[in-house]
């Protein structure tokens, strides 16, 4: 032998025989309303946040349930994001690369920070501005700033032939390890 709750009551042990019209007899109602929410710093897109004993009533009385709220964060126009670590790209020029610079990049905080660019940097090339990424947990992520090289659609006649000047005068290929 087995035992299980009434089917005609559930178990509660009384049968409802004229239900209200909104809760037809099952005691609770649903409803929106609306929760304030305390996100944590440094939440990432997906996670979710848990407020204990604001969900749905509890049957036959008991508690309430928890209430699971899944976050969605927006993107940012400039910043990207890997785990606590901001990502940007910022664009130099060829002179930049070639023959170095000091650039300023701009921060999630608002105070830029400058970074050395040495000289001979290739596109592509990722430079670590530690300690001013995200902060979740007691730790702070690193900014890691991409530098790509901007080439100019439309030359002027001076920097066409300052081009040009720079092509003729340049000794060795890019492609001689390519063997054609």
């Amino acid at each position: 032998s087995f035992s299980q709750p009434c089917t005609t009551c559930g178990g509660r042990g009384s049968i409802i025989t004229d239900p209200c019209e909104t809760c037809r007899g099952t005691g609770a109602v649903r409803r929106n309303r609306e929760v304030k929410v305390r996100v944590p710093p440094g939440v990432s897109d997906g996670q979710r946040i848990r407020l204990r004993g604001r969900g749905g009533a509890g049957r036959n009385g008991g508690p309430h349930g928890d209430l699971y709220v899944t976050v969605h964060v927006a993107p940012h126009p400039l910043f990207g994001r890997e785990d606590n670590n901001l990502t940007i790209v910022v664009p130099i020029t060829f002179a930049e690369a070639a023959l170095g610079a000091a650039i300023k990049v701009p921060t999630l905080d608002g105070d830029p920070v400058t970074i050395k660019i040495p000289a001979g940097t290739r596109s592509g090339r990722t430079f670590r501005v530690r300690g001013r990424g995200i902060e979740s947990g007691g730790r702070t992520g690193d900014l890691l700033v991409t530098v790509e090289v901007a080439v100019p659609t439309k030359l002027s006649p001076e920097e066409r032939r300052a081009v040009e000047a720079l092509a003729a005068a340049a000794k060795e290929s890019p492609r001689a390890h390519l063997g054609v």
